[in-house]
C-alpha cells in the first residue's frame, strides 16, 4: 500500500507522489543540451525526488552516474588522494544501477585503486568518455561546501568543460549539482570564513564553477500537480474529497512547498482528519505544533544569524519593504533557505506555514527578552462570548493594557517599534489550543499588515496600521473592504497605532460599503 512519504526519496512504486514529469522534462532538455548546472533549493525541497525521476529518464539515452555526498566522512575531503579515491568507489558502485552494460562497468571497476590524484582521474575521465555520453548527477554537494579539495575537483571539471569545447579533450556530457547553496559562489563563500585564503594576483570572485548554466526551474508543486496525487488517492480509497478545491487549498498553506504538502497529506490521511477544509485547518494546526527537521533548520538558520533574524522580523513584524535583490547577501541567504520568494521585485514570506512559525519564533523570543513588556490579566475564558471568540472584546481589552502601558514607560520608542509583536504575543495564547492565525504581509508604502485569525469555524480578519493621518485611515478602510472582498467574508477589524501627543483614541463599529469594520485606535 502506498503513503505519503516526507522523510526522503519518494517513488512512483511505493509513495503518493504529485505529477513531476513536466520539470524533469525541462531539466532534461538542459542535461540534452550538455549543459552543468546546480540545482540549489532549500532543505526537503524534493530535490532528492527530482535526481532520481531525472535519472530514470535520462537512463535509456545515456550512462547516469547518480552519487551522493551525504555521509561519506570527513577523510574523504581530507586529501587530494583521498577524495580521488573515494570519488571512484562512488562512481563505480553508481554503474552498476546505471544503463551501462557490464563492460563499461568492468572498464571503470580496473581503475579504482589507482586514481590517487587529480591528474589520474582527469585521464581517466578522458578515457572513459572518449567513446561514450555520460551524465554525472552528485546530490548533497553541501556536505563538501567547505573543503578545498572540492573546489580543485569543480576547477578540474571547468577546464575539461572548456577543453572539450575546443576538442581537446573528453569528458561528462552533462553535470548537474544539488544542494542548498549556490556552488557559483562557493569560493567566495569559503574565503569569507576563512576556509580558504587568495593567492597573490587571483581573483577571489573567479568562481571554478562559472560554467553553470542559470537554474531557474521551478521545483514547488503547482495545483495541478498536487491535484495529480490526490487524484491518486482518491482513486485507491474513494474518500469522495473534492480534488481540485483540496489541492488548491493545501497549495494556499504551503505554496506549493514539497515537504509541508506532503506532511499535510500525511497527518490527514494517518490521523482520520476529513479530506475538507476542516480537516487540513486541523492537519495545519497540528504540525505547526510539532518539531520537524524543516522547522528545527527554520529556528536553527534564525538563532545563528543575527543579520538574517532582522531582516526576519522587519520584513514579517515590522511589515516594512524588502526588495528582492540577491546581490545582497542577506536577501539572497533568506531566499536560499526558502524563507522568501520574488513577488514582482518584493521580498514575501514564502507561504502561511512559514509566516506562522517565523512569527512564533518571534513571539518567544519576547517573551523570553530582558525587555519584555507584557499585557496580562486577560484569560481565553473572558473572550468567548456565547461560545463564540470575541475579537472585539479581546481588542477593547488590549487598547486599555496598550494605553495604560505607554502613558507609564518611560521607554514609549520601545511600544512605538514594536507595538505589533506585543499584539501577536498578547493574542497567541488567547486562541492557542483552538485556533492558530497567520500573517499575510504585504510589503507597501503604508506597512500593511493583515492577521488571520481561525478559531473553531470561523475566522477573524484584522489589519494593524500605524495612523499617518485621516486620509490614510479612509484609506484603510477601503484597503480592508477589498481584503475582506476576496476573503468573501462580512466583518473585519483595524487596529491602528496612533503614536501623536494629542491622539484621539476610539473603538467603534461602522460600515463601509455594506461590510462591518470594528475601528479602534490606541
Amino acid at each position: 500500500m502506498k503513503h505519503f512519504n516526507v522523510t526522503g526519496l519518494c517513488t512512483p512504486a511505493h509513495d503518493y507522489m504529485a505529477d513531476i514529469s513536466g520539470k524533469v522534462t525541462q531539466i532534461k532538455a538542459m542535461a540534452d543540451a550538455g549543459k552543468y548546472f546546480t540545482m540549489n533549493r532549500a532543505r526537503q525541497y524534493g530535490k532528492t525526488t527530482v535526481l532520481q525521476a531525472l535519472k530514470n529518464r535520462l537512463n535509456p539515452e545515456y550512462i547516469v552516474s547518480k552519487i551522493s555526498f551525504e555521509g561519506v566522512g570527513k577523510t574523504f575531503f581530507s586529501s587530494e588522494s583521498g577524495f580521488c579515491l573515494g570519488f571512484d568507489e562512488l562512481f563505480g558502485k553508481s554503474l552498476r544501477f546505471s544503463s551501462a552494460n557490464e563492460g563499461d562497468c568492468t572498464f571503470w571497476n580496473e581503475y579504482i585503486t589507482k586514481t590517487d590524484s587529480f591528474l589520474k582521474l582527469s585521464e581517466k575521465i578522458t578515457d572513459f568518455c572518449s567513446s561514450r555520453n555520460v551524465v554525472l548527477i552528485i546530490d548533497e554537494v553541501d556536505q563538501a561546501s567547505d573543503n578545498q579539495v572540492f573546489l580543485h575537483f569543480l576547477g578540474m571539471l571547468r577546464g575539461k568543460y572548456l577543453a572539450r569545447k575546443s576538442e581537446e579533450d573528453h569528458t561528462f556530457f552533462s553535470v548537474i549539482l544539488a544542494g542548498v547553496y549556490d556552488i557559483k559562489n562557493i569560493k567566495l563563500r569559503m574565503i569569507e570564513k576563512g576556509y580558504s585564503t587568495p593567492v597573490d594576483g587571483e581573483i577571489k570572485y573567479n568562481s571554478p564553477w562559472n560554467i553553470a548554466a542559470n537554474f531557474d526551474i521551478d521545483l514547488s508543486l503547482s495545483v495541478s500537480e498536487i491535484s495529480s496525487m490526490m487524484a491518486e488517492y482518491e482513486n485507491e480509497h474513494h474518500v469522495h474529497m473534492d480534488i481540485q478545491g483540496i489541492a488548491a487549498l493545501i497549495w494556499d498553506y504551503t505554496r506549493g512547498y514539497p515537504f509541508l504538502v506532503s506532511r499535510i497529506c500525511q497527518e490527514v490521511d494517518e490521523t482520520g482528519l476529513a479530506w475538507n477544509p476542516a480537516g487540513l485547518k486541523n492537519a495545519v494546526k497540528r504540525i505547526l505544533a510539532e518539531k520537524n527537521t524543516l522547522f528545527d533548520d527554520m529556528s536553527h538558520h534564525l538563532e545563528s544569524n543575527e543579520k538574517l533574524r532582522t531582516f526576519m522580523y522587519e520584513l514579517l513584524i515590522l511589515g516594512q519593504e524588502k526588495q528582492y535583490e540577491r546581490t545582497n547577501s542577506v536577501i539572497d541567504l533568506a531566499a536560499t533557505f526558502g524563507f522568501i520568494y520574488n513577488e514582482n521585485g518584493r521580498a514575501v514570506i514564502d507561504n502561511r506555514m512559514f509566516e506562522i512559525k517565523i512569527a512564533n519564533y518571534f513571539i518567544s523570543k519576547n517573551m523570553e527578552s530582558k525587555e519584555q513588556v507584557k499585557i496580562s490579566g486577560v484569560l481565553t475564558e473572558d473572550v468567548i462570548q456565547n461560545g463564540r471568540f470575541s475579537m472585539e472584546y479581546a481588542l477593547r481589552k488590549f487598547s486599555e493594557h496598550y494605553g495604560g502601558l505607554y502613558e507609564s514607560m518611560k521607554n514609549r520608542k520601545f511600544l512605538e517599534e514594536h507595538g505589533r509583536i506585543l499584539f501577536l504575543t498578547y493574542l497567541r495564547p488567547l486562541i492557542n489550543g483552538k485556533g492558530f492565525y497567520h500573517i499575510e504581509s504585504r510589503t507597501n508604502s503604508e506597512r500593511r499588515m493583515d492577521v488571520v485569525v481561525d478559531y473553531g469555524t470561523e475566522q477573524y480578519i484584522l489589519e494593524l496600521k500605524r495612523w499617518y493621518g485621516t486620509k490614510k485611515h479612509e484609506d484603510a478602510y477601503h484597503q480592508l473592504y477589498e481584503y475582506l472582498e476576496n476573503r468573501q467574508a462580512a466583518e473585519g477589524y483595524l487596529l491602528t497605532f496612533d503614536f501623536r501627543k494629542q491622539k484621539q483614541r476610539h473603538a467603534e463599529w461602522v460600515v463601509y460599503q455594506g461590510k462591518r469594520i470594528f475601528d479602534i485606535v490606541i
